[in-house]
């Protein structure tokens, strides 16, 4: 199957060190030989990418869900974010209305109170340990919870946990939640595919060709990239990621793409800070800085190309020969062509990524793209891309507090 992704690389050879690239490049190889083992095995993190992942429900029965005119998500981190990409890049396929509650705002809790039926809206919560605070605070304050509702699911690990026991005692809906599938890797599972589901959206084909870039006719991007970002990684010369976006529908996807980051690299005095900069908006705030600031970042560049209907008329006004006739899309498409020809006379170091279409495939591409990229930099880089032992400092931390 054919990409739906255009990909490019403009990493000059000053940005990497040359005498990791042949280590580098022996690792990977060993590195694709386990991730292939690891995607056959059930109780790895990377079953999630196989085609016979074993969905601990039955899509028939999360169907009856659907009538639910409002569909309203609990969650926090990688628990969340999936699904707030996968709605944001497909909205205009779903009719229902969702809501997120993926932060603490009592005054978000008080106005989803007053404007949203109970009775039409579907619950669906998600927290792998079942003791997410946030999540378990959201949770309380709707004041949902009462015997056998059923407009309730609940998605966590079958242990004795929190929200395993409300289920429990309350009779609520219950899937397990895969204990070796990480949080910023469970948008393809449980976590993802469900609300998915209940959106009405195509999930097979959200899920088709997970393993397309460990295919010879597309790794060789996987391979470079992945070597290259490493050696970047390696050598300390660029601690930023910035990831320049000129598509609106991707805007939540970066945002599950910087947890991705940074909860998989920044560890052991490592890392990218990965920061998300829509554009032509930051052109004018933050494009001085890109230009002319340090030379520490690397910068991931989004677009869409697709058509625009609004043309811009100045005929009656005033003449402005470069706007009119234009459509937006247009005036986007050179503002983000200006940028890359600045920084390929700067020299500055950026990839490029163009989505052809706006469909579940390509979102589903885009997600074991950097899902495999991500891992295999870490292992690269001589990291666990998988825990985050430093979160669980601060959690514990909280919970002194709060007693």
């Amino acid at each position: 199957m054919k990409s739906n992704l255009i990909k490019k690389n403009f990493i000059q050879s000053s940005y990497f060190n040359q005498r990791y690239l042949k280590k580098l490049s022996i690792n990977f190889s060993k590195i694709i030989s386990g991730i292939n083992q690891n995607i056959l095995e059930l109780n790895t993190t990377l079953n999630v990418l196989s085609e016979n992942y074993n969905f601990n429900f039955k899509e028939k029965d999360i169907k009856k869900f659907r009538n639910f005119q409002n569909l309203a998500i609990i969650g926090m981190g990688g628990s969340i974010l999936g699904t707030e990409a996968i709605f944001n890049f497909l909205n205009k396929k779903i009719k229902k209305k969702v809501f997120f509650f993926n932060n603490l705002n009592s005054d978000a809790i008080i106005n989803f109170k007053d404007k949203v039926n109970f009775n039409k809206t579907l619950f669906i919560v998600i927290s792998k340990s079942g003791e997410t605070i946030e999540t378990l605070s959201n949770l309380l304050s709707l004041n949902i919870i009462k015997k056998s509702r059923k407009n309730i699911i609940i998605i966590t690990e079958n242990k004795k946990n929190s929200l395993n026991l409300l289920s429990k005692k309350y009779n609520l809906y219950f899937i397990e939640h895969k204990e070796n599938v990480g949080g910023r890797y469970s948008v393809l599972s449980e976590a993802g595919i469900i609300p998915a589901i209940i959106m009405g959206l195509n999930v097979s084909k959200l899920r088709y060709d997970l393993k397309k870039y460990l295919n010879d006719e597309h790794k060789r991007y996987l391979r470079e990239s992945s070597i290259k970002i490493s050696s970047v990684l390696l050598n300390k010369k660029c601690n930023n990621f910035i990831l320049i976006n000129y598509a609106p529908e991707l805007e939540k996807f970066l945002y599950w793409y910087q947890q991705l980051l940074a909860e998989s690299l920044g560890k052991k005095g490592k890392g990218f800070l990965p920061v998300v900069s829509n554009c032509p908006k930051d052109h004018h705030s933050l494009l001085q800085l890109y230009l002319d600031g340090p030379k520490d970042k690397f910068y991931h560049i989004f677009s869409y190309q697709h058509d625009d209907k609004i043309i811009l008329n100045s005929r009656k006004i005033i003449k402005l020969s470069h706007l009119h006739g234009k459509n937006i899309k247009k005036i986007k498409h050179a503002q983000k062509d200006a940028l890359i020809k600045a920084f390929q006379k700067n020299k500055i170091p950026f990839r490029e990524f163009k989505i052809k279409k706006v469909t579940e495939e390509t979102l589903g591409e885009l997600f074991a793209y950097f899902i495999l990229e991500t891992i295999i930099i870490g292992k690269l880089s001589g990291l666990n891309p998988f825990d985050q032992p430093a979160v669980e400092q601060v959690k514990i931390f909280t919970k002194k507090l709060l007693k």
